[in-house]
C-alpha cells in the first residue's frame, strides 16, 4: 500500500525480545562503534552460545541517546562493498545493545553499572583525543567529562561493591586509533586514582585483576546515509532514524592478555578478529599495504589522468602496477606469513574497488611527501638492503612523486597540497633541467626523507632515468621502458 506510515523499529516488531545480561559497558555509541564492535557482539550473540548485552553510554553532555531509546536500542546496519571480487550488499538489525545510559542526566544509573554481576568488558571509541589526562578533573564526584576519569570511577565503584574480589576485574578493550591505547588508558586511570587519593589496594587491583588489551581496528563506517537516505529507507518495512552504513571489510587485532578467547569466543565467528601476543606487525602490515598502497600508486595514477581510487585500481596498468608492487616488493619486507599477507592485500584491493565509496586521489595527496616517507620508503629501503638491488616499482613510484611535485603534467595542474616549504623546495629543485641534478637534489633533501637517499646504491641513476621516461612518454610506456632499463 503506497504512502503507508511505517512503524518505528522496536523489539516486538523485530522479534528480538530476549534480554541479555550486561557484559559490556560501551563508552561512545557513534557510527564506528555501531558498525564495528556492536556488530561483532551481535554476531557472537547470534552465532555462538556466548550471550552478552551492551550498556551504551552517552559520551558527551551534548550527545543524545534519545533516538536509540525510541527504537528499543535497535538499528539497521547496511554492509556494502566487495568481498573476494564480488559485490556484497546486505543489511541486518543489530540488537546487542540492551540499554542506553546518559551519565550526565542520570549519574546513579551509570554508577549502578559497576554492580552488574556479569559485567566483564569495557569497549570505547572516544576519538584519538579521548584518551587524555585532564588535570582539572580534581574531584572524584561526577559526572566527569573526561573519558579515563569515567572509567576510573566505574572501576573503583566495582572494586568497592565486590570488596576487591579478584574475579571481578574488567577487560578494557579501547578502539581509539593511538598506539598502545589500552596501556595509555591504564596509566591515566592510575593517575586519577592518585589524584583522588584512592586506596592503594585499588591501584593494585587495577594492575593485578584487570586486563588492558591494546588494539588495532580498521573499518570504514560512513554512518547515516544523509545524501541517499530515501533509497535506504525504501529497503525497509519499518522506520529507522539511526541506520548505519559500513563497508564489508573488518579487521580487529587485539593484544592477548589472560586467555581472552576463553572469555569471549572471537575465534568462533567468521570475521578477521586476531588475538595476538604482539599487534605491532599487524599495525605495520596496515601502514605498509593499505596506507602504503594508496600512497605508492598515487603519483602514477594521477599522472595517468585518474581521479578516483576505484578508477585507478580498475585500470589495467595502474591496477597491475599496484598489485606487483605489493605482492612482489612490499610483502617481501614485512616478515609475516605470506599467506596472511596475500589475503590481507586482496581484501585491501577489494576495498579500493568498493563502488559505494568515492575516494578521490587528490585527497590522498595531502602531505604526500611525509606519507611516502612513513608508508613506502621503509619498504623500498628494506627491500634494497635485503636483496642487494632496488625494487623497480617502488623506485618508479618515488620518481613519480618527484615528478608530481613539478606541479603540472602536460597542460594539467596537479593537486599539490603540502607544507609551503616542501612545495617551494621542489620548485627550486625543478628549476634545473638536468634529470640527474633533479634526482640528486630531491633525494639528498633530508627535510623530505630524514636521510640522504643518494647514499642508496643506484637510486639516483634509476630515478633520473624514470624522470626522463615520464617526461617523454605516457606513464605506461615510461614504466615499461624503466623496467627494461632495470632488467
Amino acid at each position: 500500500m503506497e504512502n503507508q506510515i511505517k512503524q518505528k523499529l522496536n523489539r516486538e516488531l523485530n522479534n528480538s525480545q530476549e534480554r541479555l545480561p550486561i557484559k559490556i559497558v560501551q563508552f561512545g555509541g557513534g557510527n564506528f562503534m555501531r558498525g564495528f564492535t556492536d556488530y561483532v557482539i551481535d554476531k557472537l550473540n547470534k552465532e555462538t552460545d556466548w550471550k552478552g548485552g551492551i550498556a551504551n553510554l552517552q559520551a558527551t553532555p551534548n550527545g543524545s541517546i534519545q533516538k536509540m531509546e525510541e527504537q528499543d536500542n535497535l538499528y539497521t546496519l547496511f554492509t556494502r562493498g566487495i568481498k573476494k571480487g564480488e559485490i556484497h550488499d546486505g543489511k541486518q538489525v543489530i540488537s546487542a545493545i540492551q540499554k542506553s545510559v546518559n551519565p550526565y542526566a542520570n549519574y546513579d544509573e551509570f554508577l549502578a553499572l559497576a554492580k552488574e554481576e556479569e559485567l566483564e568488558f569495557v569497549f570505547s571509541n572516544t576519538t584519538e583525543t579521548g584518551i587524555a589526562y585532564d588535570e582539572t578533573e580534581t574531584s572524584y564526584e561526577g559526572p566527569h567529562k573526561n573519558f579515563p576519569a569515567k572509567v576510573a570511577v566505574l572501576l573503583h565503584e566495582r572494586f568497592k561493591h565486590f570488596n576487591g574480589a579478584t574475579d571481578k576485574g574488567l577487560r578494557i578493550i579501547p578502539c581509539e586509533l593511538i598506539e598502545d591505547n589500552a596501556f595509555t588508558l591504564r596509566d591515566i586511570i592510575i593517575k586519577y586514582a592518585q589524584l583522588w587519593n584512592l586506596e592503594e589496594g585499588f591501584v593494585q587491583w587495577i594492575n593485578q585483576n584487570n586486563y588492558f588489551h591494546n588494539t588495532l581496528v580498521d573499518r570504514i563506517v560512513p554512518g547515516y546515509p544523509r545524501d541517499d537516505a530515501e533509497s535506504y529507507e525504501d529497503q525497509l518495512d519499518y522506520e529507522d532514524q539511526i541506520m548505519v552504513v559500513s563497508e564489508c571489510f573488518l579487521l580487529f587485532v587485539i593484544q592477548e592478555a589472560g586467555n581472552l578467547n576463553e572469555r569471549i569466543p572471537f575465534n568462533k565467528i567468521n570475521e578477521q578478529i586476531l588475538v595476538v601476543d604482539d599487534i605491532q606487525p599487524y599495525r605495520l602490515r596496515k601502514v605498509r599495504i593499505l596506507n602504503g598502497g594508496h600512497t605508492l600508486m598515487l603519483a602514477p595514477a594521477i599522472l595517468s589522468g585518474k581521479e578516483l581510487v576505484k578508477e585507478a585500481i580498475d585500470d589495467q596498468f595502474i591496477g597491475t602496477f599496484l598489485s606487483d608492487s605489493i605482492f612482489n616488493e612490499v610483502n617481501q619486507t614485512l616478515g609475516l606469513d605470506m599467506t596472511e599477507l596475500k589475503d590481507f592485500a586482496e581484501e585491501v584491493f577489494d576495498r579500493f574497488r568498493n563502488p559505494f565509496i568515492k575516494h578521490h586521489l587528490a585527497s590522498i595527496a595531502l602531505y604526500f611527501v611525509s606519507k611516502f616517507k612513513v608508508r613506502v620508503l621503509p619498504s623500498l629501503l628494506t627491500y634494497a638492503k635485503n636483496n642487494g638491488k632496488l625494487p623497480v616499482n617502488l623506485t618508479f613510484s618515488l620518481a613519480s612523486l618527484i615528478r608530481f611535485y613539478q606541479g603540472s603534467y602536460g597542460e594539467k595542474a596537479l593537486p599539490l597540497n603540502d607544507e609551503a616549504g616542501i612545495i617551494a623546495k621542489f620548485k627550486e629543485i625543478w628549476a634545473n633541467e638536468d634529470y640527474e641534478k633533479v634526482a640528486e637534489l630531491a633525494l639528498s633533501e633530508k627535510s623530505f626523507w630524514d636521510t640522504d637517499l643518494t647514499q642508496v646504491e643506484g637510486l639516483k641513476t634509476a630515478v633520473a632515468k624514470a624522470l626522463y621516461e615520464i617526461d617523454h612518454n605516457d606513464m605506461e610506456t615510461a614504466y615499461n621502458n624503466f623496467v627494461q632499463f632495470n632488467s
